[in-house]
C-alpha cells in the first residue's frame, strides 16, 4: 500500500494538471479571434491621456426562440464602458462614441445619457455617443491625489443585440473620445471580451477656446437653449429657458419642447409657456405626494417625467398671471435672425419642485434628453446640457448693472436629417413651352403603411393640367385621367399614391428672351393651420448671379448661403392661410391657402445660361427651413418634344414594317 502522503501528492498533482488542462481549454477560442491592430494601445498604467475600455461581461439568449431565422434571434448583453482621465488637464463634459454594429437596442446605461436626446430603450445599432450624467467632468490624478472616483467613470450597459450567439462575442467596431482636441488610434482587443484605446492630446489642434472661470465656453449651433436658474430655495427653484435660433434657414412653428426629469422633479407653475397636458396624478400617487403631504396638488401644472412644453398665444403676452416674460408668447414661432432678430429668440420661466437627494439650495440637477420640433420645420438633434458661465440679465431695478443666474447650462441643437424621414413639403415644375405640369413625386412626403393596397407607391405621378394644382389630391383623379386620355399618357393600375405633403410649391418657367427670363413661384398650403411670417429659400445654381427682383414678395440674396434667394411675404401679406372650404362645399373641393409672385433674372451676368434645359429651375427649395422634395425630371421643351416625336414615329414605322414583312 502506498504511503498516504504519496496518494495525497498524486491527487494534488492530478488535480493541478486537470486545472491546467481545464484552464487551457477555457482559454481556447471556439470562434476566430479578431485581428489585432498593428499599433496596440497602451494599457491604463502607460496611457498619459484618456483611457477608454469596453468589456463584454455577460449575455444570454432571450425569447422568442427563432430557430428558422438565426440572424433575428435576440440576445441580452451586459457590458461596461470605462473612461479614465490619466492626462494633465481636467476633461470637461466627456463624450464617448461606441460603434455598436449588431442592431443593438440599449435598455439602460448607468452614469451616462445618449447625447442626441434619445430615451431608453434606444436603437443604437449604427453606433451612439454617450455623455456623463450626473458627473460630466473627470478630474486629473494630480488634482485628486489619484482618486479614481473623481478621475474615472464606469457605464454599465444593458441591452438586446441580434444574431450573435455564444461563443461569439458581440463587440463594437470602435470606441473613441468625441471631445475636440484628442486623437484616438484604432482600439485593440485584449482577448475576445475587452477593447481598449488610449486617446491623447492632438499637438496640431488649435483652438481659441479657453475656459471661462472654470466653465466651458458657450458653443455655436443651429439652435441653442439655455437653462438658467434664477432663484433657488431648499425644495424648489425658478429657472428661465431661452431658445435662440442662429441658422439663416432654420425656423420653428408651433414649437414643442420636451426633456426628462432625472430626480423626480415636477412643474409647479410656469410663465410665458405652458405644458401640453395639465396633470398632477403621477405626483398624487407617487413619492412626490408622500413627501409634500401638505401641498395642494390641484394647483400643480404637470407631474410627467417627460413633459411637453408649448408656447403661449400672442394675446397672453401681457397676462399678469402667465405672461409678462420678455420674449415670450409668440404662438410657437421662432424666426431666422435674417427675417427679424427680435423674433429669433423665445423665453419662458418655470417653477420646479425638487425631490431627494436635491433638497438644498445648491443641489440642482438639469433635465436631460432635450428634444425640440415644430410643424413643417427641419428636425433638430440636441446634445446634453453643458455647464457654462452664469448668464447675465439687465437688473429689474433699472440700474445700469447686470444680475447673474445662480447656475446655467447650455443645450446645442443642430439641424439633422434622420435616416428614413420624409420631407414635409414638395415642389412641382411647369414651363411656358409645355402644357403639362410635373407634379410632386409619388409619396414625396411619405405614404401610409397600407397605401400599397389602394395605390402604387412606385408608379410616377401622373402629369397634370395646370388647373389641377388648385385642387386637393383626392379631387384630382378625374382631371388627371382626362388629361392622360387627351395627351395619350399611360395610366398605371393602380394609380400612383398622393404626395402627402402639407405644403406644395410650383416653380413655373414663365418666359425666356434674349436679355433675361422670368419665373413664377406659387405656394399652396394644404394644412389645417396657417403659417405666419412664412419664408421660401431657393438655391439657383448657375442662375443666381442674374437675380434681379421678386415682385410680390420681399426677395433678397443670402451672402452666407450657397447661391440662395430668400423670399418672404410683404407687410400685411406675410400670412399663408390654411386650407378652407369652398364657397359651396357640396359642389366644390376645399381651397388651399395660396401666395404667388414673379421673379426676374438677367442674362448679363450669366452668359451661356440655358434656361430651358434646366438652368432655370432651382436645385434646392426650402419652406420655413424644411428642405422640400424636388421632381427628378424637367418639363420637356419643344425641341425635345420634336426629337422625341420623330424617334417615336420612326420606331412605330419600323415595328409596322417588321409586322408586314412577317
Amino acid at each position: 500500500m502506498a504511503p498516504v502522503w504519496f496518494s495525497l501528492g498524486g491527487l494534488l498533482v492530478l488535480s493541478l494538471f486537470s486545472s491546467i488542462i481545464t484552464l487551457s481549454l477555457a482559454q481556447t477560442p471556439t470562434a476566430p479571434i479578431p485581428p489585432v491592430a498593428p499599433a496596440p494601445s497602451p494599457d491604463s498604467d502607460s496611457c498619459n491621456g484618456i483611457f477608454l475600455s469596453y468589456a463584454y461581461t455577460d449575455g444570454e439568449r432571450i425569447p422568442p426562440i427563432l430557430k428558422s431565422n438565426l440572424s433575428a434571434q435576440p440576445y441580452r448583453f451586459e457590458s461596461t464602458l470605462t473612461v479614465l482621465n490619466n492626462g494633465l488637464d481636467e476633461l470637461k463634459s466627456w463624450q464617448v462614441f461606441v460603434g455598436f454594429q449588431h442592431k443593438e437596442l440599449l435598455v439602460s446605461a448607468s452614469n451616462a445619457v445618449i447625447t442626441d436626446g434619445t430615451v431608453f430603450p434606444a436603437n443604437v445599432g449604427n453606433g451612439t455617443v454617450f455623455a456623463g450624467f450626473p458627473s460630466t467632468d473627470l478630474k486629473t490624478a494630480i488634482d485628486t491625489a489619484g482618486d479614481l472616483t473623481q478621475m474615472s467613470v464606469q457605464i454599465n450597459l444593458v441591452g438586446t443585440q441580434f444574431g450573435v450567439a455564444s461563443p461569439s462575442i458581440p463587440m463594437p467596431v470602435n470606441i473613441s473620445l468625441v471631445n475636440d482636441g484628442f486623437v484616438c488610434p484604432k482600439p485593440t482587443m485584449q482577448g475576445r471580451r475587452l477593447m481598449e484605446v488610449c486617446c491623447i492630446k492632438d499637438v496640431n489642434f488649435k483652438t481659441n477656446v479657453t475656459l471661462d472661470n472654470g466653465f466651458l465656453p458657450r458653443q455655436k449651433g443651429d439652435l441653442t437653449i439655455v437653462y438658467d436658474v434664477l432663484r433657488t430655495y431648499e425644495t424648489s427653484y425658478w429657472a428661465q429657458v431661452t431658445i435662440a435660433n442662429h441658422n439663416p434657414l432654420g425656423r420653428l412653428d408651433y414649437w414643442k419642447l420636451s426633456w426628462d426629469w432625472m430626480v423626480d422633479e415636477f412643474i409647479f407653475a410656469m410663465k410665458g409657456a405652458h405644458t401640453s397636458v395639465v396633470d398632477s396624478t403621477p405626483c398624487i400617487f407617487g413619492k412626490q405626494g408622500q413627501f409634500y403631504k401638505d401641498l395642494d396638488f390641484s394647483t400643480v401644472m404637470n407631474c410627467e417625467r417627460r413633459p411637453t412644453i408649448v408656447d403661449l398665444p400672442l394675446d397672453r403676452a401681457n397676462d399678469t398671471n402667465i405672461g409678462k416674460i420678455p420674449l415670450c408668447c409668440r404662438n410657437g414661432t421662432i424666426l431666422p435672425p435674417q427675417m427679424d432678430s427680435s423674433k429669433s429668440v423665445s423665453a419662458f420661466q418655470i417653477n420646479v419642485f425638487k425631490m431627494s437627494p436635491d433638497l438644498n439650495r445648491s443641489q440642482i440637477t438639469p433635465p436631460q434628453n432635450w428634444k425640440i420640433n415644430g410643424t413643417l420645420n427641419p428636425d433638430y438633434q440636441c446634445g446634453p446640457p453643458v455647464r457654462v458661465s452664469p448668464s447675465e440679465f439687465p437688473d429689474s431695478s433699472g440700474l445700469p448693472v447686470n444680475s447673474t443666474a445662480v447656475i446655467s447650462w447650455q443645450v446645442v441643437c443642430n439641424i439633422t436629417q434622420p435616416k428614413g424621414v420624409s420631407p414635409r413639403c414638395c415642389v412641382s415644375y411647369s414651363a411656358f413651352y409645355n402644357e403639362s405640369v410635373i407634379p410632386c413625386k409619388t409619396c414625396a412626403c411619405g405614404c401610409p403603411g397600407n397605401s400599397g393596397r389602394t395605390c402604387s407607391t412606385t408608379s410616377p405621378a401622373l402629369l397634370l393640367p395646370s388647373q389641377a394644382l388648385l385642387v386637393p389630391f383626392e379631387n384630382r383623379t378625374a382631371l388627371a385621367l382626362a388629361w392622360a386620355d387627351l395627351k395619350h399618357f399611360p395610366k398605371p393600375n393602380p394609380l400612383p399614391c398622393p404626395d402627402n405633403c402639407g405644403v406644395s410649391i410650383n416653380w413655373h418657367l414663365n418666359a425666356d428672351y434674349t436679355k433675361g427670363w422670368t419665373s413664377r413661384i406659387t405656394l399652396f398650403n394644404w394644412e389645417d393651420i396657417p403659417f405666419a411670417d412664412w419664408f421660401v429659400a431657393v438655391e439657383m445654381g448657375k442662375a443666381f448671379p442674374g437675380f434681379e427682383k421678386v415682385y410680390s414678395f420681399n426677395g433678397s440674396t443670402m451672402e452666407d448661403v450657397n447661391n440662395t434667394i430668400f423670399m418672404q411675404g410683404l407687410k400685411d401679406f406675410n400670412y399663408l392661410v390654411a386650407e378652407t372650404d369652398s364657397v359651396d362645399p357640396t359642389k366644390n373641393p376645399r381651397v388651399p391657402g395660396k401666395q404667388q409672385s414673379v421673379i426676374s433674372f438677367t442674362k448679363k451676368q450669366t452668359p451661356g445660361i440655358n434656361v430651358v434645359t434646366g438652368d432655370g429651375f432651382p436645385t434646392k427649395v426650402f419652406f420655413n427651413g424644411e428642405e422640400c422634395s424636388l421632381p427628378t425630371v424637367l418639363p420637356l421643351s419643344h425641341a425635345v418634344y420634336e426629337r422625341a416625336s420623330t424617334i417615336s414615329l420612326l420606331l412605330s414605322t419600323a415595328v409596322f414594317l417588321l409586322l408586314v414583312w412577317q
